[in-house]
């Protein structure tokens, strides 16, 4: 496959800038891939899909407060920091991202808060727009975290809306988050209310959770057009005994397994037995997954419906079928599905 072949006529109208006013009542495309129907429902009628003992997948990180705004010393230039990844604990290390970069040199002082109560310096160059800060603070751990959250922002992407908005502490984020450690939310996951879950419990469909803590990486451009030349960067994940046990016990008694989400997806196919079962798995991947490709784990997912271009629109497509995703996308489009995070899903059998 091309990174050609993943372009579609995409305009900016086509995003939905706010959530549904309730988490489960977005709009679905369900499509069976064996009889190639295609239905229009509301996203709580997921429920009727599944029946007791099938699995649902849902991936449980969260995502903190990891957009800064602070001050360079002496000039006072503004500065973004996009905290990326926690380094080390003690001496309070972390990979970031700076905007702009092009004058935050190694040993530059930067200074966040109103009353300059953060202070970082910078100890090093990691890419073009990455650098390694030190945060200089006299209180314990718990103290600095705390100080780091009460000064972040909920790293909403840019390109939903440029403000982040009161709504988004809570929407930008599943209501099954638990463990911390995600710069991007994954998106899937935002449909489902407690509610629905617990409809879904009740008619016992089961629930596995595993992690990956998804990165900026996730959304990084393909800029090479063979796709097998393309690079992923890689992404905490952790999948644990119970989570294997429920879904290999619904893989033996051939029950539906269902991936909420391409991260999900991606970090189950990243530890999978020769078999065809799920492993245990504590680690990192750096998994690409596009056409042809064979599922090993899940047969079926639920997905937002993603931009031309993206790794998730060609992950989405080996699980599919390119040729009818394509004609997915061109339904929804008719039909004015809403895209992006805080859009509309898919759900498909």
């Amino acid at each position: 496959m091309k990174l050609s072949q993943y372009k579609y006529d995409f305009s900016p109208d086509m995003l939905a800038k706010y959530p549904a006013e309730n988490r489960d009542e977005s709009r679905l495309l369900v499509f069976d891939r064996k009889s190639g129907k295609i239905e229009h429902k509301i996203f709580k009628d997921i429920i009727g899909y599944f029946k007791e003992g099938d699995v649902m997948i849902f991936n449980n990180t969260k995502v903190f407060p990891a957009r800064l705004y602070g001050n360079k010393e002496k000039t006072g230039a503004e500065i973004e920091i996009f905290l990326l990844r926690e380094l080390n604990r003690e001496q309070r290390l972390w990979d970031v991202l700076v905007d702009p970069a092009r004058k935050i040199r190694i040993g530059n002082k930067l200074y966040f808060g109103d009353d300059d109560a953060l202070v970082a310096e910078v100890i090093d160059n990691t890419t073009s727009r990455g650098r390694t800060l030190r945060f200089l603070f006299d209180g314990d751990y718990d103290q600095f975290k705390a100080a780091l959250y009460k000064l972040g922002e909920t790293p909403l992407p840019r390109w939903i809306r440029p403000k982040v908005e009161p709504i988004d502490a809570e929407r930008y984020q599943t209501i099954y988050a638990k463990v911390e450690g995600a710069v991007a939310a994954p998106t899937a996951g935002l449909h489902f209310s407690k509610h629905l879950l617990k409809r879904l419990e009740i008619k016992g469909v089961g629930c596995a959770e595993v992690t990956l803590h998804v990165g900026l990486g996730n959304f990084r451009s393909v800029d090479v057009e063979d796709l097998t030349k393309h690079k992923m960067d890689s992404e905490q994940i952790f999948i644990p005994e119970e989570a294997v046990k429920i879904v290999n016990t619904a893989r033996a008694k051939e029950k539906r397994v269902c991936a909420i989400g391409t991260t999900v997806m991606r970090t189950i196919e990243s530890s999978v037995s020769t078999d065809g079962m799920l492993k245990p798995f504590e680690g990192w991947t750096n998994k690409f997954i596009f056409p042809p490709y064979e599922f090993s784990v899940a047969n079926a997912m639920v997905t937002n419906f993603h931009l031309p271009y993206s790794t998730q629109l060609m992950m989405v497509s080996a699980f599919a079928g390119y040729d009818q995703l394509m004609n997915l996308y061109e339904v929804a489009k008719k039909e004015d599905y809403k895209f992006g995070t805080y859009g509309d899903a898919m759900l498909i059998l």
